[in-house]
């Protein structure tokens, strides 16, 4: 018996549209993560990208459990000495809303190329509008 290995869709891929207005982070994150790497269809294979595409709207109004929102601290590295940035999840919040959403999500997709195609078919948007209406995203 042969081991079947399903096709890249390409172009046939479906579109989502997630709206995560008073959603928890990270329970939004593992929907929206399971949808780019295709988890959900009967044929998955993890070594084949099999994903759809995600529109993720009103991420301004994602909601962070407890104290999150003055205690979570979003770090990034420059590479030099005192190129260390912090910034609490609130200023990120205000400043960068959709920045949010796209870490939680790369953290739960592949550490390798096959992750980082999956993640260039996330689009985040802070409010409820988005360009993609010709391409008709189903809610998901």
């Amino acid at each position: 018996m042969k081991t079947f290995l399903p096709q890249d869709p390409g172009a046939n891929r479906a579109w989502f549209i997630m709206d995560v207005n008073g959603k928890p982070l990270g329970r939004a994150a593992v929907l929206i993560a399971n949808l780019l790497r295709g988890k959900c269809k009967v044929a998955f294979a993890p070594q084949v990208d099999i994903g759809d595409f995600v529109v993720v709207v009103n991420a301004a109004k994602v909601k962070l459990t407890g104290r999150k929102e003055t205690q979570k601290i979003y770090q990034r590295f420059s590479g030099y000495r005192d190129g260390l940035k912090r910034i609490p999840a609130g200023a990120m919040r205000a400043k960068h809303p959709d920045r949010m959403i796209r870490q939680a999500v790369r953290g739960m997709l592949p550490n390798n190329h096959l992750g980082s195609v999956m993640l260039k078919r996330l689009k985040v948007y802070a409010d409820d509008q988005h360009p993609h209406a010709a391409q008709k995203p189903v809610a998901a």
